[in-house]
């Protein structure tokens, strides 16, 4: 009996044995694995971390068509125009790439709110009231409203005139905005297309078009030299910004410091010079 019960004994203290290791070793694994997991997570927290304030490398460009001489289509059907070179030029100061879309102009506020596009550049007017929906760079060039009439029209000389006209302009527009608010019994006929604005005046439909002073002028200088005349003064100066979604900082920054550097190299300049003839401080 005293044998039996030894023998009982000891394998029950074996048996024990056994438990307390495979419970040992169970527990070290576990562990062991709990440390991989939270150190590969760290790892991806970390990499996360450091890539917050850095700039993609492709961004979505959306601009205008129609906009001579900012942007427009060329006798090969590319996209071509002051804004156009300079924002490829800013990219590659920045060092990322883009992707050209266009739209209406009246698409363009929608579509940045909306994340559609990332960048906007069509001669877009700084104002408080977009500064609400969407972020702008440091102003790229200055501008102001002119007034285009029929070349035999000696009746509208200045603003004061307009009153009671039919005014064309562009739908969405800062000129639209001014006819409505400044110019008393006048009618804004607003177009998506601005070589619709020029036409209707040419045609006797408006009776004067009140726009962005380059694109008048330029307009004027070449397909309506010989039917429209610029009158007046130039009026509501403002400055056109490159406009970015709201609250992407770090494009903001990355934007104005390519432009500030393509001012102080010249190439800001050259491209200027292009595209009006002067370099930007005459």
């Amino acid at each position: 009996m005293g044998t039996k019960k030894w023998k009982v004994g000891f394998l029950f203290i074996s048996l024990t044995l056994i438990f307390l290791l495979a419970a040992c070793g169970t527990s070290e694994e576990t562990s062991l694995e709990n440390e991989g997991t939270t150190t590969e997570e760290t790892s991806s927290d970390e990499e996360a971390s450091s890539n917050e304030g850095q700039l993609e490398d492709t961004y979505t460009v959306v601009s205008d068509t129609s906009f001579v001489p900012f942007e427009f289509r060329d006798e090969n059907g590319e996209y071509t125009g002051f804004d156009i070179e300079l924002i490829k030029a800013i990219a590659e100061e920045a060092g990322f790439e883009i992707e050209l879309e266009t739209t209406n102009f009246d698409g363009i506020i929608p579509g940045l709110q909306t994340g559609q596009f990332d960048i906007a550049i069509a001669g877009i007017s700084i104002t408080e009231e977009r500064k609400k929906v969407i972020d702008y760079s440091d102003p790229y060039y200055e501008s102001g409203l002119a007034i285009g009439v029929p070349i035999d029209n000696d009746e509208i000389k200045g603003i004061e005139d307009l009153e009671g006209k039919t005014i064309a302009t562009r739908l969405g527009s800062t000129s639209s905005a001014y006819i409505k608010e400044n110019i008393e019994g006048a009618e804004p006929n607003e177009y998506e297309q601005l070589d619709q604005a020029y036409l209707a005046v040419e045609n006797g439909s408006a009776d004067a078009v009140l726009y962005d002073a380059p694109n008048v002028k330029y307009y004027i200088q070449t397909e309506g030299k010989d039917s429209l005349k610029v009158v007046g003064d130039l009026y509501q100066a403002e400055d056109y910004g490159i406009a970015i979604t709201k609250g992407n900082e770090e494009l903001v920054t990355a934007i104005n410091d390519a432009l500030a550097t393509l001012r102080e190299n010249g190439t800001y300049d050259e491209i200027y010079e292009k595209w009006f003839g002067t370099d930007s401080e005459s």
